[in-house]
């Protein structure tokens, strides 16, 4: 076999997957995205961004990937907001809150938990927001916790949906 076969069939065999997690990422992008205005989310990209991040083509992975985004956004902006009240907003604060985000995830043995921790306390504390710091706070976690449940929600409907369509899900 020619390496130009090899190459149509390794891309036929991974055309199929990579459809299938494109349409699930984009369903759940904009299922994320689209009422956020209703829920009270503001910053619905957040929601969308974390949807898209999230999704994966195995329902276990994407609940993985769910709680790591969640428990992240929740000790990272746990961690901003108390850095906020115990020193102000300062340049060091920031640096000093991602390095404790961080750090925190590692000892409470999370740590494929620690880079959307330190991510988080970036955006809480050196993105420009209106409102005051616990309102940003829980405006993220809550975004965070959208996208994460409508990407759960969105791979195991498709996880359903796969296994009814290919005969495997589906009782009589």
């Amino acid at each position: 076999m020619s390496a130009m076969n090899r190459i149509r069939i390794a891309v036929g065999q991974r055309l199929p997957h990579g459809l299938e997690h494109g349409v699930m990422s984009a369903v759940a992008g904009l299922a994320a995205y689209l009422p956020t205005h209703a829920l009270g989310i503001e910053e619905a990209f957040w929601s969308a961004i974390t949807a898209v991040a999230v999704v994966q083509t195995e329902y276990g992975a994407a609940q993985s990937t769910g709680r790591d985004q969640f428990v992240g956004a929740a000790i990272g902006g746990s961690i901003a907001l108390a850095m906020v009240f115990l020193t102000g907003e300062r340049i060091w604060t920031y640096a000093l809150a991602v390095m404790l985000s961080i750090l925190i995830c590692w000892l409470l043995d999370i740590a494929s938990a620690a880079r959307l921790a330190g991510t988080t306390a970036t955006i809480i504390l050196l993105v420009p927001h209106t409102g005051s710091p616990q309102q940003i706070m829980f405006a993220r976690v809550s975004e965070v916790a959208w996208g994460v449940s409508v990407a759960i929600a969105t791979v195991w409907l498709a996880t359903k949906l796969g296994a009814v369509r290919l005969g495997g899900g589906a009782k009589p």
